[in-house]
Order: C-alpha cells, then sequence, then structure tokens
C-alpha cells in the first residue's frame, strides 16, 4: 500500500487553510469581502475548533440575547482584557462579533498584548447560526440571535431576529 506523498498532504492542508474565508450565503460574502481586512487571521465557521476559547465581542445587550455556549464577552467599545488574564498567551482563541468586523479589530488587539492564536470568526455569529450551530442564553438554547440592527439583520438567516 502507498503513503500519500508529502506534497498531497501539504496540498490538503494549504487548502483547508485558505478556505477560511468563506461564508454560505455570495451576497453575505461580497458584503465580508469589501468589510474585513484579510490579512488578520481568520476561521471559516466549518474549521472552528470547538475546544476554542470564545469570545464574544459585542455590546452587553447583544450578547444577553444569545451567545455562543460558553463564549466570554470581552466587548468592544469597553474592551476589557481582564476577561482573558487567566489565559496563556498561546491560547487557541476564536473572536466573534456580529458579521466580524467588531471581532476583527479586538483579534488585531489581542494579537499586540502578546495572545499568539487567535482567531476572527468570519461571518460571526451570523453565520454561525446560519450553518446550524446553536446559540444561549441564560435559559439555554435559543433561537434568539440580535442583529445589531435592522440593516444588518438580513444576513441572518436562521433564527429569530432581535435588535
Amino acid at each position: 500500500m502507498k503513503r500519500p506523498s508529502l506534497f498531497l498532504f501539504l496540498l490538503l492542508f494549504i487548502s483547508a487553510n485558505n478556505s477560511a474565508q468563506t461564508v454560505q450565503d455570495p451576497a453575505f460574502a461580497e458584503k465580508l469581502h469589501g468589510l474585513l481586512d484579510t490579512r488578520v487571521p481568520s476561521v471559516d465557521v466549518s474549521h472552528v475548533n470547538e475546544r476554542a476559547i470564545f469570545l464574544d465581542a459585542r455590546e452587553p445587550e447583544e450578547y444577553g440575547v444569545s451567545h455562543i455556549r460558553n463564549a466570554r464577552a470581552i466587548g468592544y467599545k469597553d474592551l476589557d482584557l481582564n476577561v482573558i488574564k487567566d489565559l496563556p498567551k498561546d491560547a487557541a482563541i476564536i473572536v466573534y462579533c456580529s458579521v466580524g468586523y467588531r471581532s476583527q479589530k479586538v483579534t488585531e488587539k489581542l494579537l499586540e498584548a502578546g495572545y499568539t492564536n487567535v482567531r476572527n470568526l468570519y461571518g460571526g455569529i451570523f453565520e454561525w447560526v446560519n450553518s446550524g450551530h446553536s446559540v444561549v442564553d441564560q435559559k439555554g438554547t435559543t433561537q434568539r440571535v440580535h442583529t445589531y440592527n435592522k440593516n444588518w439583520s438580513k444576513w441572518l438567516q436562521k433564527g429569530e431576529k432581535v435588535w
């Protein structure tokens, strides 16, 4: 039996890592393409390591409506790095917000603070829910998702829109 070549392994590895910037809806993908900086490390929902630590970069009222299970609210306007002072600098961290813009800025700040394994969730919580992943509130699993405002709510295809 022939073993796969190193070339094939590298090709698969590179393909998996280069697909980190995709979303299901082509119109949403186009919107994100103009909004996000591709130089900031990101991860596609389909490539998320669910053992990573999730940080929610939305406002407290957005987090209160729903968030990814076990996510820590770190904020955006009032970014609070004390939320992660217990984490090693090489911890696997995924930062998210509604679509990825605010979390991209927080990801940059965490990298500047010395965290080395930080990724922005491309498409944010909208893509998380659109891809069939669940979110929670204080009572447990919920369908409600804060969509920031009415205009941004069009990008949430599943769940109950709240703004």
